[in-house]
Order: structure tokens, then sequence, then C-alpha cells
């Protein structure tokens, strides 16, 4: 028998949100996806940079990410994933070296052999690790010490900890490191090489193949319409308001970021509400830089050193073929913390000293172009036993659903798990009954 057609409100047009209601218009339903910004993607909208339509904030693709390569499949759009032999460096005490690989390790300057032993013997036991529930209450710094030691720790993670999270990098889950360990690990076609892939276009390809099905099944997205609140009544949802007025659906699924859960829906019993009052979220100011020719070699270069407070920066055309050169420099910091409140050029100058400290062979002209953009809420700080602190998905509402990358902890935000995860909530939400 076939289902029950439902109109189902989806608040959120990022990878999650598009996921939802690309799921919900294949199974026969009709969603309306709600989203603030004028386009569609969230973290992975593409920008106008001087002709060049390119994401704000980088994104790169492994392939473990299952969820997203189906997704492609079912579009039409395999045949425009290509996948590269990328290399990665470390820049430490002035110098530039290979890493990612058992020779580089073993050849870098600065480490002793027994730190360097210990180094990839936790790295490689992670990589295999399938189970991360024995990780979830231990924290991250002491469980990486142990296993690395003091040296290898302060050599090769202190700084990538302290330029991310600042004052909460010594309270955050070891289960939550361990997953973007894995992953990048698990990118390796061989021992001595990794593997990395991009999408023909970049993420826009996707995301305009999400659009475009959702629509061609029935479904709206509404851009430039932020929802303004969920309206519940007797403990059901309603609908939606916003700046044209109400409007009714059967069901709401949010996938906004959670801090605006609590603005959005007023409504929810006071102990949810100090739920997600409790959650944090580090925010970032991604310089994005057009060059004349190369920084490195790398795609991936991770970061030590005094001068710089960033723990590292991706050369994105070393995996997507662009002319000119394009690399991305965040720099992640607490929301509150007064550095974010800096003016965007502050971010630009150092951008331009540290690639020119990095490599001597750039001046000034190479810069053909360079712009910063800001997002708030752009990775949840993740603490021992995160998960047990989430409210469920599904509220105590009838009809509600909330969720965004936090859900999938103890995976790091990225396109696939949204995909993923999105695609199941939406099978969630449409099979749940509602009352009478």
């Amino acid at each position: 028998m076939e289902a029950q057609q439902q109109r189902i409100a989806v608040l959120g047009a990022g990878p999650m949100g598009l996921a939802v209601a690309y799921q919900l218009a294949l199974d026969g339903h009709k969603p309306v996806v709600y989203e603030a910004d004028d386009r569609v993607g969230g973290m992975t909208a593409a920008f106008d940079f001087g002709g060049l339509q390119i994401e704000r904030y980088y994104h790169f693709h492994c392939i473990s990410d299952s969820a997203f390569l189906q997704v492609l499949d079912e579009l039409g759009l395999g045949s425009r994933m290509h996948w590269v032999a990328t290399k990665m460096g470390y820049w430490y005490q002035n110098r530039l070296q290979p890493w990612g690989n058992p020779m580089a390790l073993l050849t870098f300057k600065g480490l002793g052999l027994m730190a360097k032993l210990r180094y990839g013997l936790h790295a490689f036991l992670s990589t295999k690790r399938n189970d991360w529930k024995p990780l979830d209450h231990v924290e991250a710094t002491g469980w990486i010490r142990r296993w690395v030691g003091a040296e290898a720790y302060e050599v090769l993670w202190r700084r990538l900890f302290d330029y991310k999270f600042y004052d909460y990098s010594s309270n955050l889950s070891a289960a939550w490191i361990w997953s973007r360990i894995r992953r990048i690990g698990r990118s390796r076609y061989s021992l001595f090489k990794e593997k990395l892939g991009y999408l023909e276009g970049g993420s826009q390809t996707l995301l305009d193949g999400l659009k475009a099905a959702i629509e061609a099944k029935g479904g709206e997205i509404r851009l430039s319409s932020p929802a303004r609140q969920v309206v519940i009544d007797e403990g059901c949802v309603r609908g939606v308001r916003t700046e044209a007025g109400f409007e009714a659906f059967d069901k709401v699924v949010s996938t906004v970021p959670l801090p605006y859960v609590s603005r959005l829906v007023p409504d929810l019993p006071p102990a949810v509400l100090a739920q997600f009052a409790m959650l944090k979220n580090i925010a970032v100011v991604c310089v994005i830089v057009k060059l004349k020719k190369p920084l490195t070699e790398n795609f991936w270069l991770n970061i030590n050193d005094p001068e710089m407070d960033i723990p590292g920066l991706v050369e994105y055309s070393n995996l997507r073929p662009l002319d000119p050169h394009v690399l991305y420099v965040p720099f992640y910091m607490p929301g509150e913390h007064p550095k974010y409140q800096e003016p965007d050029e502050v971010f630009l100058d150092k951008v331009r000293r540290y690639c020119m400290k990095i490599n001597p062979g750039l001046v000034e002209q190479d810069f053909i172009d360079m712009r910063a953009s800001r997002y708030r809420y752009a990775q949840p700080i993740c603490d021992p036993g995160y998960l047990d602190r989430l409210p469920p998905a599904a509220l105590p509402v009838a009809g509600l659903w909330v969720a965004d990358t936090s859900y999938y902890y103890p995976e790091d935000r990225g396109i696939s798990e949204s995909i993923g995860f999105g695609r199941g909530l939406a099978k969630s939400a449409a099979a749940t009954s509602l009352p009478a």
C-alpha cells in the first residue's frame, strides 16, 4: 500500500537539510525547505570569487564516503567524481617537511625515534579500530599523550588543539579525535599514498543535483526565507511561522545549527531548552586566496610555528586542478573570543605573511585576490560523553525532529555524514505516526 503523502517542513538547506528533503521527495512526500541564505548549501555553498565559483569553506572526499558516493550515483553524477594521489606536509622549525606516511615520519626532523614509533603505532591502531564506545568518555589530549608521549604530543599535536579549540582543548572527546584520524588513515590506497577526491564543479555540482531532484518530485526550496518559529500547540507541531505568515505542516524537521533551536522553538519543555543552551561551538574565519603560483606541493599542510596562529592550511588546487592556484587558511576560535571581532584585513595580512614565510619565493604581486568568510557555528565542541547530553532528534513534541552535524558524533562534520544521517532522519520522521 502506498504511503500517505505528508507535508513536511525542512529548516535549513545545507547538505543535511537537502538530504532530508531529497529522501522525503523520493518517498512520495511534499517537503518545503526554508533557507535563510540566498543560496542552498550552508557551509558548502559557493560564491563568486572573482569569476570563479567556489566553496566559501574547503571540502574534500574520502574513498570511505559511501553515503555521498551513493547519492552521486543516484543523481547521475558519479562520472564527475575524480580521485587524486595527494600529499601532506608539516611546517615545523621553519622547515617544510613531508608528512603522512611511514617514511616521512621516520625522517621527520625535530623528533626522537621513540616518539616517532609511538606516534606511528597510535595512528596505525586508530585506523584499525572500529569500536568508538570505549573512547566516548575519555578526554582526548590525555589519551593522545598516553599513547604518543610528551615529546610527540608537544611537537605534532598540541598546537593543533590550541589553535582550533583554545580554552576548550583540554576537554574534548577522544572518540571524536579518533574518528578524524581514522577517516584520513583509511583514505590511503597504500601505506605510502593517500587518495582524496573532488567533484567537477565542486560541491555546487551536488547541491544543484539535489535541488533539481527535490523540485522535480514536487518539493519546494524557498531561499531567503528563514523560519521564525515552529508553532506548537498541545504538544504537537502545527506548522512554521515566517515573515510571510503562518503555514501549516504535518511535521517539521530542523537541520539548522543547534544554537538557533531555542529561538526557533521557544515552547519546548524547559529541560530540553536547557540541554540546547549548554552546547558550545567553535567559529571560523576562513581566508581563501588566489595565487599566481603554488605555495607548496601539498594538499594539506599542518603547522607548528610560534609566529602563526593556525593549525594548518589547505592548498585546494593540489587536489582539484584550478588556475590560478587556490588555498584556504582557516582561523578557528570560540565565537566569544576577541579575535573573532577583528576585521577581515587583520586575517588577510596574517595569511600574506604566513605564506611568504613558508615559501620565500612568493612576493606581494603573487597574491591575486583574497577573501574572508565567517561562520559562527562551524564546529561543535564535542566533550567526553557528548552524545549523552544531546536531546534525542525526535523531540518530546509530536511531529518535531531536530538535528545538525553534532548528531553523527563521533564522526566529524562532513558532507557524506550529513547526507547519510539526513536520509535516515527523513525515513524515521515520515514513518512516525502522529496522535489523532
